[in-house]
């Protein structure tokens, strides 16, 4: 039998606080009140204030000398920044799963693809988008790097924030991104890289401009 540890509490709920910040229901700038959250989850206030760090770390959350700790605000310099990020370092694994996959994995990303398409035609957004990072996440198995794989882990809730906004945008951009999907898989199997590059480009470029203009949207009102 395989050891598989528990999370410790303080984990449990950094993902519980992630997924809410991810999901919207804590909102950027809106500040956290750590003696409110733990009345509301039952634990202690250590333990919430050991998940705040952890969230810091993963650029959820940001803590304000002598006023607090505040969801993280999206803001157009933060979006872009990230997007610059995420696009270098998915080039780079990508590139490295394009010229080493094996057949499993592409068995894995079709199967992937297939289960977001028929989440598509359900109009099962949440499904939809934890099987896109999964996805994504397939890229990583040929990283092979620790330091990369750290920061992916950092930047990564961030990446489902953004790409959960952008999904709420509607039908249109759900297809766009299974589209994107195919078109990258599509390069992968023929070995093509340039294509591989394009795509990912155009879609990060895509998606960082979408969740801008909701960014600005959301100013306006």
């Amino acid at each position: 039998m395989t050891f598989k540890p528990k999370e410790t509490l303080t984990e449990q709920v950094a993902q519980h606080l992630e997924n809410m910040i991810v999901l919207g229901q804590l909102q950027s700038g809106q500040r956290i009140y750590e003696n409110a959250m733990a009345k509301e989850l039952e634990v202690s206030h250590g333990s919430i204030r050991e998940a705040l760090l952890l969230l810091e770390k993963r650029y959820l959350v940001t803590n304000v000398t002598r006023k607090g700790t505040f969801v993280t605000e999206l803001n157009e310099q933060f979006v872009t920044s990230l997007y610059e990020t995420l696009l270098l370092i998915l080039g780079h694994t990508g590139a490295k799963l394009l010229r080493g996959w094996q057949p499993h994995d592409m068995e894995r990303m079709e199967s992937l693809y297939t289960q977001m398409s028929e989440c598509f035609e359900k109009g099962d957004l949440l499904n939809f988008h934890n099987l896109g990072i999964e996805y994504t996440q397939a890229s990583l198995a040929y990283a092979e790097n620790p330091f990369l794989v750290n920061m992916i882990n950092d930047l990564w809730p961030s990446a489902k924030r953004c790409s959960f906004l952008a999904l709420r945008q509607g039908p249109t951009v759900i297809h766009d991104s299974l589209e994107y999907m195919r078109a990258s898989l599509d390069a992968i199997k023929q070995h093509n890289e340039v294509e591989l590059q394009a795509i990912l480009e155009s879609y990060a470029k895509g998606q960082c401009q979408l969740i801008i203009e909701c960014i600005r949207a959301q100013t306006r009102q």
